[in-house]
C-alpha cells in the first residue's frame, strides 16, 4: 500500500513552467512505476506521463513530448514532473499514480493508487 500527495501546482502564464511534485509514503515505492494523469473539466482523465520503477524508461502523451519531463528520486520516494513551455490547454487537475508491477503503465485502470490531485491552470 502506498499513499501519494502531489503539490506544485498553481497559476502561471503561457509559456511559463512549473514542477510538480508527488511525495510517497509507505512500503515499496521503489518497486513501483509511476504515471502523471490529468483531467481537465468535463473531459476524461488522460495519460500524460509514466516512469518505470528505476526511473530508466519513461514515456508521454504526444501532446507534451518535449516540454515535459518524467523522473523520480527513489531516496526521497517522489516523482517529479517538471512542466515547460505550458499552455492554456494544459490546464487540467494533474494526478500522480502508482503501479506495483515496476512497468510503465498507459491506462489510468492500471493503477492501484492515485494521489488527490493538484490545480494547475495556464492564462493566456
Amino acid at each position: 500500500q502506498v499513499q501519494l500527495v502531489e503539490s506544485g501546482g498553481g497559476l502561471v502564464q503561457a509559456g511559463g513552467s512549473l514542477r510538480l511534485s508527488c511525495a510517497a509514503s509507505g512500503r515499496g515505492f521503489n518497486s513501483y512505476a509511476m504515471g502523471w494523469f490529468r483531467q481537465a473539466p468535463g473531459k476524461e482523465r488522460e495519460f500524460v506521463a509514466t516512469i518505470n520503477w528505476s526511473g530508466g524508461s519513461t514515456h508521454y502523451a504526444d501532446s507534451v513530448e518535449g516540454r515535459f519531463t518524467i523522473s523520480r528520486d527513489n531516496a526521497r520516494n517522489t516523482v517529479y514532473l517538471q512542466m515547460n513551455s505550458l499552455q492554456p490547454e494544459d490546464t487540467a487537475v494533474y494526478y500522480c499514480a502508482a503501479v506495483d508491477d515496476g512497468l510503465p503503465a498507459f491506462r489510468p485502470d492500471e493503477y492501484a493508487f492515485w494521489g488527490q490531485g493538484t490545480q494547475v491552470t495556464v492564462s493566456s
